[in-house]
């Protein structure tokens, strides 16, 4: 009885407020890529690699959908995936190209700071491994939001939750695709709407047609080529070095513009403020992100959860250890190498952000250039697979499904709904990479984990933990996250100064996780406290049956709604 509604209509313009809210944020978009993009020589090599991958994984789409024949398939690819192939998945979802080319960029330029990005994303997996894994797999079904709903009223709930998925989906979306089109130009030597259209149809059709089942081996195979790349670089790298950290530090010191100073933290953040603010979205935000989360419905139950975080976790801090090394092994490799520098500007061809790939060839020669484009491009391919499926999702099952239909709703019926969402968050995705083609979107990553952090982590971390949490005590919290991290983004340096041209930003911080963070749980606690409603009592005494549930799992299978 304590799921009834008592505020139905109020939950529905609460969600209108909040889409309608969020929208215009999307006016100010993005450029993960940095500087101006010059257009390379078509690159024949990386071309062929790169078909040959589309080639596979379109096969691999088409034995997925032979297989996807239910909802659960669908979502969670039958609950059928190990917990190491979801481990090698969730990586692969994770190493983004941002990951790839932009933390050793970010090596290569600034040194050591570069760590602050590495270690911030790292640290997030033993959260979710010791507080949400099991719980989230053993309470939910298909998203994170069925967990949070278990014992809360599931319109407002979903609503809130479907708001911020949907959010981190676009903002992530709009920087792959503007960063999949420059990626192409520079790459491949192709025009950038051919590859932002490209990845769009890619995208729609293994989502669309292979479900979780394609997404997952798409990002299991590119995780294996990216780490297989990665570690090639780096073994080079390190043979040149003779095989000693002490000869590449040196000789990076000795090379950088820079000096002595790459080898210590602060250029990159310089204020105590801005480092707490930035490690906590980096690492809350983790622990928050939808198409990570949905991950862990893909296994048969919570130990295999476990196991995928272990496996992940060690894959993940494997790469960012070679991301280091080939930070610093471009620093030695390529300043003083005239085959990599721009005559014009004096840094490398494409900016920083080119380091990985352009260290690819001086150390393997033009066909292993060719093998590390494909991978990048393949890269991006599997992380907006995911990001397209989290989204479709949120729409899907927790809006149409729960929000719409009350949970009345046939199977067919809700993956034809997800399918149709599939294909209109590509041709948008499309349709926003074109148009953010000029435009900087380097801060919309950070404003996802911001949101991830904000709206998604408190509200399930509370509600798993925290048996005093109420539905009105986690939407109010959640908006207030949700708002705070919007509107510190649009009036902090990055977006009033730098891209609205404002003298002086009206927040002063660029990351605004600490204040976003801190705003969402203080207003969850509060207002939940204050709650004294017989809705907040019993959700209160429901805790009691969603602990066992989150600890032993019984009923977990077989339940179709919360």
């Amino acid at each position: 009885m304590f799921k009834k509604m008592t505020m139905h209509n109020l939950s529905r313009r609460h969600l209108l407020i909040l889409f309608l809210g969020f929208f215009p944020l999307l006016l100010f978009a993005a450029d993960a890529i940095q500087g101006e993009v010059t257009r390379q020589p078509v690159n024949i090599t990386a071309i062929s690699m790169f078909l040959a991958f589309v080639t596979a994984t379109l096969g691999i789409t088409y034995w997925a959908a032979k297989r996807t024949k239910s909802t659960k398939d669908f979502y969670a690819a039958g609950g059928s995936i190990t917990g190491l192939q979801n481990g090698l998945a969730i990586a692969g979802d994770f190493m983004s190209a941002a990951s790839f080319l932009g933390i050793s960029g970010l090596v290569f330029a600034s040194g050591f700071d570069g760590l602050i990005y590495s270690i911030g994303f790292l640290v997030g997996w033993p959260i979710i491994l010791f507080l949400l894994a099991e719980r989230l797999r053993n309470l939910g079904k298909y998203t994170f939001a069925d967990a949070v709903s278990y014992r809360l009223q599931p319109i407002p709930i979903r609503s809130l939750a479907a708001c911020g998925t949907l959010a981190v989906v676009l903002l992530y979306l709009i920087a792959q695709m503007v960063g999949a089109g420059k990626l192409i130009q520079i790459l491949f030597g192709l025009e950038y709407h051919f590859a932002v259209v490209i990845v769009g149809i890619l995208m729609i059709m293994y989502v669309t047609f292979g479900g979780m089942l394609a997404t997952t081996w798409v990002q299991i195979i590119k995780a294996i080529l990216l780490l297989l790349g990665a570690s090639f670089i780096a073994i080079a790298v390190m043979y040149k070095m003779g095989f000693s950290f002490q000869t590449l530090f040196a000789s990076a010191v000795e090379i950088h513009s820079k000096g002595i100073e790459i080898m210590s933290p602060g250029g990159l953040v310089s204020d105590p403020v801005s480092a707490i603010s930035l490690g906590l979205a980096l690492m809350f935000g983790t622990a928050g992100l939808p198409h990570i989360l949905m991950r862990f419905f893909t296994v048969p139950d919570a130990r295999e959860a476990r196991k995928s975080v272990f496996y992940a976790t060690g894959f993940i801090g494997y790469f960012y250890v070679l991301t280091f090394i080939i930070g610093f092994g471009a620093i030695v490799l390529l300043v003083n190498n005239p085959e990599f520098i721009d005559p014009e500007t004096g840094g490398i061809f494409g900016g920083n952000n080119m380091a990985a790939v352009h260290l690819s060839k001086a150390v393997g020669g033009e066909v292993f250039l060719g093998f590390i484009s494909a991978v990048a491009f393949a890269t991006i391919l599997a992380v907006v697979s995911g990001l397209t499926l989290s989204g479709a999702s949120a729409i899907s099952h927790d809006l149409y499904a729960s929000v719409i239909k009350h949970g009345r709703i046939q199977e067919g019926e809700e993956v034809l709904v997800s399918r149709i969402s599939t294909v209109i968050i590509g041709i948008f995705a499309i349709f926003l990479g074109i148009i953010f083609e000029q435009q900087n979107v380097a801060y919309m990553v950070g404003l996802a984990f911001a949101i991830a952090a904000s709206v998604n982590f408190p509200i399930l971390f509370l509600s798993m933990y925290w048996q005093r949490l109420t539905t009105r005590g986690a939407f109010v919290g959640g908006s207030i996250g949700l708002i705070t991290a919007v509107l510190c983004m649009i009036f902090g340096p990055t977006i009033w100064v730098d891209i609205l041209g404002n003298a002086e930003p009206v927040f002063p911080y660029k990351h605004p996780a600490l204040f976003s963070m801190s705003a969402a749980f203080i207003s969850i606690l509060v207002v939940s406290k204050l709650d004294n409603s017989q809705t907040g009592k019993d959700e209160a005494v429901a805790f009691e049956d969603q602990y066992v549930r989150s600890q032993t799992g019984l009923g977990a299978e077989g339940a179709t709604s919360h």
